[in-house]
């Protein structure tokens, strides 16, 4: 059977993956993505498996571009070119769905300070900001009226943003303590950080030189996230926090198969037929009650994901009882195609 070179790491899909292939007797091996003998380290290995995460500072600058060159030398790997480079951009997300004509959230991106301040004078308001990077709502603004958003556009094209909020990092952890989602070890983790912020943020500098609206959608209490692996689709309904319009990381989580229209499943399997992606996450608001994609991605936290009660096919079959996407794109890895 054909072997199986899996990035060693104690977080993210890794341990799910290596405990799936312990458990089919699938041929693994730890690899050290980062090592300089990395090539060798592939000998007599079919494919590779690495989930990177936008918050790891060493993979910020080298996870694409060595899965990337994996690829091209012919080895399979997980989350491959088509999957993974508009991952955590959401400047490449808007021109890809755009030009793919997904069904999306309207939105703007400006080079040019002037042109976004003219922008600005005379479109209508609220507007969601975003920068480019940042998961769980990191980074989001609601923008009330023309002031607030020329002050973003001056900053964005000033001095810019950091990557990390240190205030907004505070207030979520606090809040998640709140509700009792979180220790206040993580508290103090938050409050540590004030001092120095965390490494990713440092390597990854501060954003500048664009500003990115997208439409604000009222009167949604909730999004819709649906994930296709392969021929499979499962789906969370994430509630927004209190008083506030975002529903990424919030952790209030619905699961039950009345949350879910099969026709947005449909729709999330025709997106990625034409994105092709081994994993694909897609953020579904509503206008009108017809589904728009706000973001996309191939990753997601396992942990949120474990209370699923089951899964679509590809031709809407229902699948009662526990999921296993770690397992999926294991299976992906093996098999003679990708998605």
């Amino acid at each position: 059977m054909k072997m199986i070179a899996i990035h060693h790491s104690n977080g993210g899909f890794h341990p799910r993956w290596i405990e799936y292939c312990k458990r089919n007797a699938i041929p693994f091996k730890l690899v050290d993505c980062f090592a300089n003998d990395l090539i060798s380290q592939l000998e007599g290995c079919h494919a590779l498996m690495w989930h990177h995460s936008q918050n790891d500072p060493k993979a910020l600058i080298a996870a694409k571009p060595i899965l990337f060159a994996i690829e091209h030398a012919g080895i399979k790997v997980f989350p491959d070119f088509r999957t993974n480079w508009h991952f955590d951009d959401k400047l490449g997300q808007k021109y890809l769905l755009e030009a793919l004509g997904v069904p999306m959230a309207p939105s703007w991106v400006f080079f040019n300070k002037q042109e976004a301040l003219h922008w600005s004078e005379h479109t209508t308001y609220p507007k969601v900001f975003k920068l480019r990077g940042g998961a769980g709502s990191a980074n989001v603004k609601l923008v009330k009226n023309r002031y607030q958003a020329a002050k973003l556009i001056k900053k964005a094209f000033g001095r810019g943003f950091p990557n990390y909020d240190k205030w907004e990092s505070f207030r979520e952890r606090f809040r998640k303590w709140k509700l009792g989602k979180t220790d206040f070890v993580d508290v103090l983790k938050g409050a540590a950080r004030f001092a120095k912020s965390p490494d990713f943020a440092r390597i990854a500098g501060r954003e500048r030189g664009y500003v990115y609206f997208q439409e604000f959608m009222p009167n949604n209490d909730h999004d819709i996230r649906i994930i296709v692996i392969g021929d499979k689709a499962f789906a969370i309904k994430r509630m927004v926090r209190k008083n506030d319009f975002r529903a990424s990381g919030s952790g209030n989580i619905r699961y039950e198969k009345a949350n879910f229209r099969e026709e947005w499943v449909k729709m999330a399997f025709q997106i990625n037929e034409k994105i092709k992606a081994q994993s694909l996450a897609l953020d579904y608001v509503f206008k009108d009650g017809k589904p728009l994609v706000v973001e996309i991605s191939y990753g997601f936290a396992p942990e949120g994901y474990d209370s699923c009660v089951g899964y679509w096919d590809r031709n809407l079959n229902w699948y009662e009882g526990p999921i296993d996407p770690y397992g999926w794109m294991v299976d992906l890895a093996i098999s003679h195609r990708n998605v």
